[in-house]
């Protein structure tokens, strides 16, 4: 697999990611446990992410 589509994305559309599945796990928190902890997991990576290529950009 090619991964430098994704290596192009710009750091705020990956906050914005974040805050969408933050968003929605916090909709689904009581319908479905694993799909909450799924998204949330998957929110705190787009973060954590977004954080790391926005602090290699400025170096």
């Amino acid at each position: 697999m090619n991964f430098s589509s994704f290596k192009n994305i710009p750091p705020i559309f990956l906050y914005f990611l974040s805050i969408i599945a933050f968003v929605l796990s916090n909709l689904v928190r009581d319908q479905n446990m694993v799909l909450y902890y799924l998204l949330l997991i998957l929110g705190a990576g787009f973060f954590i992410f977004g954080f790391f290529k926005s602090r290699n950009k400025r170096e």
